[in-house]
């Protein structure tokens, strides 16, 4: 039922930008913590910009921090990822995720309680 379903992945060159969003249907995100998670190969899964129900708390790794910035729209259901100045480090499958409840900061796999499919983001140099 409920659905979260990425889209705005795809092969850029170190330096270069893409925006990602996430479109949530089944359910309404007005309450939900929302964020943005990675995964690389052979690594694990980690939290890259959270976003609280108000948009009042946002959080980012402190790898993209100055680099990406994370929106919401609860009327729309989406939640967008802006990704500037990509580097070959931030090649990953990218997830949509929507947290469990209202928590300010939703960073942990632990406190998930949906994710999306994924889509594939490349910065090559």
């Amino acid at each position: 039922q409920v659905q979260l379903v990425e889209s705005g992945g795809g092969s850029v060159r170190a330096g270069g930008s893409l925006r990602l969003s996430c479109e949530v249907s089944g359910y309404s995100i007005t309450n939900r913590c929302m964020a943005w998670y990675r995964q690389a190969p052979g690594q694990e899964r980690e939290g890259v910009a959270s976003i609280s129900p108000g948009s009042t708390i946002i959080e980012y790794l402190d790898s993209v921090k100055a680099r990406f910035t994370v929106s919401r729209d609860n009327a729309k259901r989406t939640v967008d990822l802006l990704m500037e100045n990509l580097k070959p480090e931030d090649t990953a499958m990218y997830f949509c995720a929507a947290a469990v409840g209202n928590f300010r900061s939703c960073l942990r796999p632990h406190d998930i309680a949906d994710w999306g499919k994924g889509t594939q983001v490349t910065a090559a140099s």
